[in-house]
């Protein structure tokens, strides 16, 4: 009887640890396809740039410097987005892609203000279709930011709450870094109006 009532408690103890395993399994899973989100509209993002910049290369011929520094913005952050989604929630490939993305936002600042000095430009039927897809695509980042910052929260809540920290710890459940601006007056979508 005393050997029945142990393995029912072996067995019990067993089953908990393997649910708390399994819930941060699902938590983990949870958080990168929630970037996997993010990097679909990053994707989308980053290829309206070059178009971006080729409809404004003809009206911006003087402006040859601020069009190189869009690009150069652009290609940093698909590297950083590259090293992001190899290892989504690693702190390091977070703060680069968090960085590289506010330096590209600046950046399409900047000719976004340059832009408003050439009205033909201004209005271009080609460059306000591409900013309208631009400002709907970073709305949709912001959307999926949020949605990732929130599967993060709970996959960390989950793995640093008692017992499951004891197993968190034993199987190299690592936190996870939120993806958010370095910069507060980055948290804002840029303004594109044209």
């Amino acid at each position: 009887m005393g050997l029945l009532c142990l393995v029912v408690i072996v067995v019990a103890v067993l089953g908990f640890g393997v649910s708390i395993y399994n819930g941060l399994v699902r938590a983990r899973n949870a958080y990168r396809n929630a970037f996997a989100q993010i990097d679909v509209q990053l994707v989308r993002r980053h290829d309206l740039i070059p178009n971006l910049v080729e409809t404004a290369k003809g009206y911006l011929k003087h402006e040859r410097e601020t069009l190189e520094a869009v690009i150069s913005a652009r290609n940093n952050a698909v590297s950083a987005q590259t090293a992001a989604s190899a290892a989504p929630g690693d702190p390091a490939a977070m703060q680069q892609l968090s960085g590289a993305e506010n330096a590209l936002s600046a950046t399409l600042g900047r000719l976004f203000a340059l832009s408003e000095a050439y009205p033909d430009l201004k209005a271009n039927q080609n460059m306000m279709q591409l900013s309208e897809e631009l400002t709907s695509t970073e709305n949709r980042v912001a959307f999926a930011r949020q949605a990732y910052n929130d599967s993060v929260m709970a996959y960390n809540n989950k793995r640093e709450v008692f017992p499951a920290s004891m197993l968190a710890g034993m199987f190299s459940f690592g936190p996870a870094a939120l993806f958010q601006p370095d910069d507060p007056t980055q948290r804002n979508a840029p303004q594109v109006s044209f």
